[in-house]
């Protein structure tokens, strides 16, 4: 039920462990899971807060993975409520089967959200943000909210309304056209 990652995880070392409570319960449900409960007895048993008095399976794994999973626990399972659980916790990697393969779920937003802001934290300390921000205010370099960029007006083509043909008059039947034709002024452009 849960995979942990070793101190050396970087070389992919990983142990496969379970808990006394998921082999209660998997006792306690008898014949239908015997095959699942003589595997889960060869991982090792990792010790949980709940020896004297065990709970269910699921209740049991969350429990393991609190304050932030410091021992990197995997959690596969496949019940789907243990593992909406899961997805709600930073850091913890899902596994569950598929047609015989074993899945590795992708990252949950609140993981991706945990470990950006990690990544902004460690790339820049705490006093040295607040320091920027002062010498910026010093320089005039900080962002006035009143400020804004003129934008650039760009080339455009011409109107597409006036690349349109002009429409020809219909004339009735019984009026031929008149000989003189009205002169039409034509406009001289500017550029």
């Amino acid at each position: 039920q849960i995979r942990e990652q070793l101190p050396g995880y970087l070389d992919g070392a990983t142990q496969l462990c379970t808990t006394r409570c998921v082999l209660k319960e998997l006792e306690s449900l008898g014949k239908a899971l015997y095959g699942a409960k003589l595997i889960a007895q060869r991982f090792q048993v990792r010790n949980c807060s709940h020896h004297k008095d065990p709970v269910s399976g699921s209740a049991c794994l969350l429990s393991m993975i609190e304050e932030g999973n410091p021992h990197h626990f995997f959690i596969a399972t496949q019940d789907q409520d243990l593992a909406n659980k899961v997805k709600k916790k930073a850091g913890v990697p899902l596994l569950f089967i598929i047609q015989n393969t074993m899945v590795l779920d992708k990252p949950s937003p609140k993981s991706l959200v945990f470990v950006q802001k990690l990544q902004t934290n460690q790339l820049v300390p705490e006093h040295q943000k607040q320091s920027i921000v002062q010498l910026k205010e010093k320089e005039g370099l900080a962002k006035q909210e009143g400020e804004k960029r003129r934008k650039r007006k760009r080339a455009g083509g011409p109107n597409p309304l006036s690349c349109l043909k002009k429409k020809k008059k219909k004339t009735q039947e019984g009026q031929e056209p008149s000989a003189e034709k009205k002169k039409r002024r034509k406009r001289k452009r500017n550029r």
